[in-house]
């Protein structure tokens, strides 16, 4: 049987009161905004040229995962006492049943269809069609397993283009899933960036995993080139601050599609573009679920 304790630990604190309870022997630690779903909800923002406005909430909540018989108050009391912080008290205890959590995880994850030639599916599974194009993959750190609306949107819009012979950047990468899926279609060159090193290292296994050759990047290390196809599925308030560089990112003649955006956004997102960029010609291409996908070629 294993326990879930939670406390609330103050701005400056919980990344390293983490690390010391990781080396203490917990199983897990999770950060979360204390204030989430409030008015003072904080949101965190970073992405590839860009550094994070804000570096941590300003109260957090970390859930920890031990055994049952974990001495949780002592090494709270040690882990503190060490790092020179105030005990936080323990808000809640929650006993977690004892279940087979890999196969619970897997249960929750399925082959997907992205269109009649390309499919999503992860290792456990076989491909329902296997002269398809599959992509295998499966969830891990980095966000992008092809079941969130946008990026199927993305994957859709990659899929439904001839990219034979094309250079295509993926700008916030993820799990890589679309320079993946690019290379898999025929591109050329496919590259990802990242300002995050954990996705970077997923990015790479994945384009292993899945036998294509694929540059991952972290910012700094990106080349300095212009590509037929620039994706950026992030959101919208980073594709605001990020429309120079992704404009500057796309070979004339080459197409920008851009996804992380709400029905609502999608306006205003389009003004700005086209506004800085007048042989920019970016239109709603498809929406789901609430979502937009943004496309537009650059002549």
């Amino acid at each position: 049987m294993l326990k879930e304790f939670s406390i609330l630990v103050e701005k400056d604190e919980a990344e390293e009161l983490s690390d010391f309870l990781m080396d203490e022997g917990v199983y897990s630690v999770s950060i979360e905004d204390a204030d989430a779903d409030s008015e003072d909800e904080a949101p965190l923002y970073g992405e590839p040229g860009l550094e994070p406005e804000r570096l941590a909430w300003n109260r957090s909540r970390l859930k920890i995962l031990v055994p049952a018989d974990f001495p949780i108050a002592k090494v709270l009391n040690k882990c503190c006492d060490e790092l020179h912080f105030k005990v936080p008290e323990i808000e809640a205890e929650t006993v977690v049943p004892d279940n087979d959590w890999v196969r619970i995880t897997q249960a929750q994850f399925s082959p997907t269809q992205i269109s009649e030639k390309l499919w999503i599916v992860p290792s456990w599974h076989e491909p329902p069609n296997p002269n398809a194009i599959n992509i295998r993959l499966d969830p891990g750190v980095a966000f992008g397993t092809g079941t969130h609306p946008t990026t199927h949107l993305c994957l859709e819009w990659l899929s439904s283009h001839d990219l034979c012979g094309r250079s295509v950047l993926d700008y916030g990468c993820g799990s890589g899933i679309l320079a993946v899926a690019a290379k898999k279609l025929g591109a050329d060159i496919a590259m990802g960036t990242d300002i995050d090193p954990q996705s970077i290292e997923a990015a790479k296994y994945n384009a292993e995993q899945n036998g294509v050759e694929a540059g991952f990047y972290l910012p700094s290390k990106l080349p300095d080139e212009k590509f037929d196809v620039v994706v950026a599925n992030i959101l919208s308030n980073p594709l605001r601050i990020l429309a120079p560089a992704l404009i500057s990112r796309v070979k004339d003649g080459g197409s920008l599609v851009l996804s992380g955006i709400l029905e609502r956004q999608a306006e205003e997102l389009m003004e700005l573009y086209n506004g800085l960029c007048a042989t920019l010609d970016l239109k709603i291409w498809k929406t789901s679920e609430g979502w937009v996908c943004l496309a537009g070629q650059k002549k």
